[in-house]
């Protein structure tokens, strides 16, 4: 073998060697049946539940049920509401994770151990917090009461901040995420030109963290729709005025469960929807 063909061979062994012991051993062997039971059962509780709506869901009224005047009463408020929560998120939540990813200070671990508490927090401790801080007889809420009239427990702005409680979370841990992957020297390089720090994150660390605000917000949308603890805990649920779809969901679970099936799908197709449109970022590998 001339030292041309020895040097092809060796290139082809390294080329497709490794590839074919990848597929010898994805396919040259069954799967463990002691994985694939725990498996398929986890996939069959997840699943299971989903399908049974669809199959439960009464189709036939279901045009009727939804265009109900109590129904998009909740649809609507729930679009508000969700919408300015995650509106407040960004205002507030954009700078607050630009803070944990690029600035050193002391306890930095300790405040994001606190912002990304909600995500663990039972919902209903999440009310009782905010009424405990800002309910009429608060921490902070009495001085809001006295100083400015303004009284949140058990109104729509209520409905927003105990949204925006629970949702902001992910909104910070998907911008800090993606201000860590991008490079800080693109930002160091419009400072040394003359460019203030805010212009920097503006004009530059803004459009490069773009993708991962848009991700953030969706996910602090969704988790805002489908709030139910802390907003019954801390606005309650009067109709027209705090009662979103979950607490619809659960209203009429009581004395119509046709009508709580087909909210439920409302809410389904929105997780759906969130869930197709972030595929590309949560759902594929590689």
């Amino acid at each position: 073998m001339t030292s041309t063909a020895k040097s092809d061979a060796a290139t082809g062994a390294l080329r497709g060697g490794p590839r074919r012991r990848r597929v010898r051993a994805g396919g040259g062997r069954g799967v463990p049946l002691p994985l694939l039971v725990p498996a398929l059962i986890g996939m069959a509780f997840l699943v299971v539940p989903l399908v049974a709506l669809l199959v439960r869901a009464p189709w036939r009224s279901m045009p009727e049920q939804l265009t109900s005047a109590e129904v998009w009463q909740a649809l609507q408020l729930s679009l508000i509401c969700a919408t300015a929560a995650t509106a407040v998120s960004l205002v507030i939540g954009v700078p607050l994770a630009w803070l944990l990813a690029r600035v050193e200070f002391p306890g930095r671990g300790l405040v994001r151990a606190l912002v990304t508490l909600p995500l663990v927090l039972p919902p209903v401790v999440g009310g009782v917090a905010l009424l405990t801080a800002l309910g009429r007889n608060g921490i902070v809420g009495r001085w809001l009461d006295s100083w400015f009239g303004v009284t949140l427990p058990f109104t729509t702005a209520g409905v927003v901040v105990a949204e925006a409680f629970v949702a902001m979370p992910f909104l910070v841990i998907s911008v800090e995420g993606t201000l860590r992957a991008a490079d800080p020297r693109y930002e160091e390089a419009a400072t040394t030109l003359g460019a203030s720090r805010f212009t920097a994150f503006r004009r530059v660390t803004l459009p490069l963290i773009a993708p991962g605000i848009a991700a953030g917000a969706v996910l602090a949308w969704a988790r805002a729709l489908g709030e139910f603890g802390a907003t019954i805990t801390f606005a309650g649920n009067f109709p027209g005025r705090t009662q979103t779809m979950p607490l619809a969901v659960y209203l009429a679970l009581q004395s119509d469960p046709e009508a709580a099936i087909a909210l439920s799908l409302v809410l389904l197709a929105v997780s759906i929807a969130v869930l197709a449109g972030l595929r590309d970022r949560w759902m594929t590998a590689g």
